[in-house]
């Protein structure tokens, strides 16, 4: 408050309390109408001085009010001297743009979650509360699951039962799930569903999240045949470009009246390049038919342990001459396979470890049997450089190959072998080289 108020208001003070004494003084002397006047004027300067303190309190509590209600309506200003109010202004301002920020992000955040072709729901309860509320959730959530948006999450266990009940098993903790559900008595449709935990001061959230499957393998297939689209066109330039360009200098060189020794060799030459060309341009269609055509599995019980020696023994001359030692971990493993198509996937793979390590100083490469969840799986590792992450998309994308001579498509035919035994192909990097999995029913 401004100082000249400040001695203003102890100067009415000391005043009052000076005629509350001679008022004292004057009913002391029975002098009661002089007493009473002397009260009168300390009550009305003691009244006049708390009206001014109060006016000042209401303005200061008004603003404080105002922050806590989150109204940012006012536009209250600071006074040179009253330090009070002076600070609940601050406060105020401070809080507004605070305010105006986080309800910025909030635009944002909502903006990005209600363009996303993925369902988000957002449950919230208080650490002391038993009932999830719904605290977000966006369109696509409301579409995929055709429901309307409440606030409560218990409303929904009519509605979508077998969604709800599911995220129930999970208690709300970190966990990811499959789901076919049958939206207004439509075909079943396939959904993965992750929920995530998250626990804040007397807060906890659950996030759920709602993809369809069917998009995911559209957008994978998609991806995946612009890959190969961008491959088999670099290779039909690289073999057409330069016969293209040969053939235009033969018809050149034929138009001629007369032919010189050197224009023939020059036609000899030509010819063997174009010769070379096709059957490259022959290889590599062939190689695109044994993806793309591949037959059937003709399955039959089969001891994966014989498969696996047989391979390995195929390799031991290659194995001793390049300095590579290889181990075994395997045993009987009977399963339904095509035998031929599996000792293929055993082979590329073999090879492709006997590349990798190559180089190094440390030939390692190891073959072993796991069981895990009931599923059998042939691991097969090296102590090579392994994938880089830049590639990594790209290891089973037919015709990509690091290496010079490579052909590009014996991790792609493993990989489609393996589908066609309703099983598949993985991989997966450790500190020093990779790991091939192969997973069978």
């Amino acid at each position: 408050m401004k100082k000249e108020w400040r001695f203003l208001y102890i100067a009415y003070c000391f005043l009052s309390i000076l005629f509350c004494l001679m008022g004292f003084d004057a009913f002391y002397h029975q002098k009661y109408f002089t007493a009473f006047a002397f009260f009168s004027v300390a009550v009305a300067g003691l009244g006049y001085c708390w009206n001014l303190i109060s006016k000042k309190i209401r303005e200061t509590e008004k603003i404080i009010n105002s922050i806590q209600q989150k109204d940012f309506s006012l536009y209250p200003k600071t006074i040179p001297g009253e330090d009070l109010k002076n600070s609940a202004v601050k406060l105020y301002y401070q809080s507004k743009e605070e305010h105006s920020q986080l309800y910025s992000y909030k635009n944002l955040y909502d903006t990005i979650l209600n363009k996303l072709e993925i369902g988000f729901l957002i449950l919230n309860k208080k650490s002391n509360e038993t009932e999830w509320k719904v605290f977000y959730c966006n369109p696509s959530f409301l579409e995929i699951l055709k429901v309307p948006k409440y606030n409560l999450w218990s409303f929904y266990q009519e509605k979508i039962p077998q969604f709800f009940h599911l995220i129930e098993q999970t208690e709300y903790q970190d966990s990811q799930d499959f789901i076919d559900i049958s939206i207004q008595q439509h075909a079943r449709n396939s959904y993965s569903i992750r929920t995530s935990r998250m626990t804040t001061y007397n807060n906890d959230f659950c996030i759920i999240s709602l993809e369809s499957i069917q998009k995911i393998i559209d957008q994978k297939e998609k991806q995946a045949w612009n890959n190969l689209m961008k491959v088999i066109s670099h290779e039909l330039l690289n073999t057409l470009t330069p016969i293209n360009s040969l053939i235009y200098n033969l018809e050149y060189l034929t138009s001629q009246e007369e032919l010189t020794t050197e224009d023939q060799s020059e036609i000899r030459d030509s010819l063997k390049v174009i010769n070379s060309k096709s059957q490259q341009l022959l290889h590599f269609i062939d190689s695109y038919r044994q993806i793309a055509e591949l037959p059937k599995p003709k399955k039959s019980r089969i001891n994966l342990k014989d498969s696996v020696e047989k391979v390995v023994k195929m390799f031991e001359p290659e194995l001793k001459s390049r300095d590579i030692r290889l181990q075994m971990a395997i045993y009987d493993l009977f399963v339904n396979a095509d035998e031929k198509m599996m000792e293929r996937v055993l082979v590329n793979l073999v090879t492709n470890a006997i590349f990798a390590v190559e180089n190094m100083a440390e030939r390692n490469i190891s073959v072993c049997f796991t069981d895990q969840s009931g599923r059998c799986m042939i691991q097969v590792e090296d102590s090579g450089k392994g994938i880089s992450p830049e590639i990594s998309d790209k290891v089973f994308l037919p015709f990509f190959t690091t290496r010079q001579n490579g052909s590009g498509i014996g991790l792609t035919l493993a990989r489609s072998i393996m589908e066609a035994h309703n099983g598949y192909l993985t991989f997966k990097n450790k500190e020093h080289g990779i790991i091939f999995e192969i997973w069978m029913m």
